[in-house]
């Protein structure tokens, strides 16, 4: 499938700053000049300005631009931007992340995913727990409910690759916002079992909704891992 636009204008960029074609500190070229240059709108260069901002990799300052942040020492390869709507393979990397399904079933959702996902007890939908691996290691544990009637056909072979992919690029739905909460937790059965935590392991635990640009609810999800294995990171920017 073709890739969008905005990812290979971001991954241009990204490439550029890591060969210090732009230096650091210094403003990029603006929008405009991008759009140009690519052959794209402007928007198409926001959305990929945005995608480098999360990353960590630019900042923005009203009225003077988008600079190049520069080496950040507590940076990690692993590290998730706690406000991004990608998946894992794409964050990570398809070649380095494989996906184990644990469960997959269809099933009448209770109350409390009623409220969760708007929807009536008649609305059946898939529950799903997958575990992550990043290069060949235990990574991720994600437990995901969606509902059918949204996200129809669903199939292990989809799960075994990208979720995101398929909703994006075969049900060309767009995600508009998401609720995320991060905290600590005690490992459960599956964290013991599959992410080789200990009893007295701290795992972080990702819960979230994401809403797709109708307002319509798509899905439910929490995603766990060890303490030691990822990390969560927000760059806060002053604009002002």
């Amino acid at each position: 499938m073709a890739k969008a636009k905005y990812l290979e204008v971001a991954e241009e960029i990204k490439k550029r700053i890591q060969n210090d074609v732009y230096s650091t500190q210094e403003p990029l070229p603006d929008q405009e000049a991008f759009a140009k240059e690519f052959d794209v709108s402007r928007l198409t260069v926001k959305k990929a300005f945005d995608g480098l901002e999360r990353q960590g990799l630019v900042y923005k300052q009203s009225g003077l631009g988008t600079f190049v942040t520069g080496n950040i020492p507590i940076k990690s390869d692993t590290d998730t931007p706690a406000n991004a709507f990608t998946g894992l393979r794409k964050s990570l990397g398809k070649s380095h992340v494989e996906s184990k399904v644990l469960h997959f079933s269809v099933e009448f959702p209770d109350e409390q995913m009623q409220k969760n996902l708007s929807i009536q007890r008649n609305e059946p939908v898939y529950n799903i727990v997958r575990l992550r691996l990043y290069n060949n290691e235990p990574f991720i544990i994600e437990h995901t409910y969606m509902p059918i009637k949204l996200v129809p056909e669903l199939d292990e072979e989809i799960l075994h690759n990208s979720i995101y992919d398929y909703i994006h690029q075969k049900l060309h739905l767009k995600f508009g916002h998401a609720y995320r909460k991060i905290r600590a937790a005690k490992p459960n059965k599956y964290d013991l079992k599959y992410l080789n935590a200990k009893k007295d392991d701290p795992m972080l635990e990702l819960e979230q909704i994401i809403w797709l640009t109708n307002g319509q609810p798509i899905e439910y999800s929490t995603s766990r891992n060890r303490y030691d294995t990822r990390d969560y990171v927000l760059l806060d920017n002053n604009r002002f």
